[in-house]
């Protein structure tokens, strides 16, 4: 199991290794990527505070917080909680909260990352072809409000020097390697070196490029939206069908019903010998025959009721059918893998 399990570690990507589930052996339980990414950050806004014990446990030696020292207590935590002495940490515990706040709020100024393949504790095939390259990489937020609905999207735009696009799930996985970084502006913000590095670009060519890469995913992701809300709106209007059908359908089963009565009864006062009998025969009929129009007037006044609901549904979702967007720069950064 230690060979195979190490065989794993070395051969297989990143995302197989995420669906096995396989970990390297100092971690005991299982991170998702989410869970992850909160510990990642948490070392790296934690530097100086706190002893890391592994993958999924550190120690709360000093207070990051000075203003919180009452809701972040020092100690042990542990993400899950192996152990009764641990603090349970978890992404809306108040420090993790405080620590996603002050890294969201960090500005974030040009720069240059190297990064290292090598470095790495996997195997991620899809940056394999772009070892030995440069480029540039920008992040930005993308928020969509739509039917009462707000999402966030990360929308990451790269290319190589030599003007190779990245697909968005490279571009991710670049983000995943280690590296270091340094400062690419110098004295009143210029750059250095001056962008881009790429043969025979301006700097109007790379931004246009950067750009054309974000607008294309934002507009897929309005588009997806859009499809998904007219799923949703298709979805609305066969409910409201099926109610409406369900409610004709009954009321008409009740009025043949009552058609059927209708012709008994005559058949009845057509056979009756006295004239009493007829004449309870023809109140009958007139009884039955009043019960068939009020049906037929309850027919007609679903229909309107229908017909109402329908145009509410359509004024409700046409009113609702504009898309709020916000774009927000997160940061830009220039990129080498080695």
């Amino acid at each position: 199991m230690t060979r195979t399990r190490q065989q794993l570690l070395e051969h297989f990507d990143d995302e197989v290794r995420e669906k096995l589930r396989v970990r390297d052996k100092d971690s005991k339980a299982y991170l998702n990527r989410y869970e992850r990414l909160l510990m990642q950050l948490t070392r790296h806004e934690l530097h100086g505070h706190a002893e890391f014990l592994g993958d999924a446990t550190f120690r709360l030696k000093a207070q990051p917080f000075l203003d919180r020292t009452d809701a972040i207590p020092l100690g042990l935590y542990e993400l899950p909680r192996r152990t009764g002495e641990a603090h349970l940490y978890r992404l809306n515990h108040p420090l993790a909260e405080a620590l996603v706040a002050q890294a969201k709020g960090r500005g974030l100024p040009l720069a240059e990352v190297y990064l290292s393949y090598g470095q790495h504790d996997g195997k991620v095939t899809l940056l394999e072809p772009f070892i030995g390259k440069s480029g540039w990489l920008t992040l930005s937020l993308f928020s969509v409000e739509s039917l009462d609905q707000a999402e966030d999207h990360l929308i990451f735009a790269a290319v190589t020097d030599d003007g190779q696009t990245l697909e968005q799930e490279v571009a991710a996985r670049l983000l995943t390697l280690p590296g270091t970084s340094s400062s690419l502006l110098q004295g009143e913000g210029h750059l250095d070196p001056p962008l881009p590095a790429g043969d025979g670009w301006g700097e109007g060519d790379l931004q246009q490029l950067l750009g054309a890469q974000t607008q294309q995913r934002q507009t897929a992701i309005q588009r997806d939206i859009s499809e998904r809300n007219a799923r949703f709106f298709e979805a609305e209007a066969e409910k409201l069908d099926g109610w409406a059908d369900d409610l004709k359908v009954g009321l008409e089963r009740e009025i043949k019903e009552l058609d059927r009565q209708i012709k008994e009864a005559r058949r009845a006062a057509t056979t009756a010998l006295t004239l009493e009998e007829k004449l309870a025969g023809q109140k009958q009929i007139k009884a039955i025959e009043a019960q068939r129009n009020q049906k037929r007037r309850s027919l007609f006044d679903t229909q309107d009721q229908i017909d109402r609901q329908r145009d509410e549904l359509i004024a409700h979702i046409e009113g609702k059918l504009s898309q709020r967007v916000i774009s927000s720069a997160l940061f830009t950064m220039r990129w080498s893998l080695r």
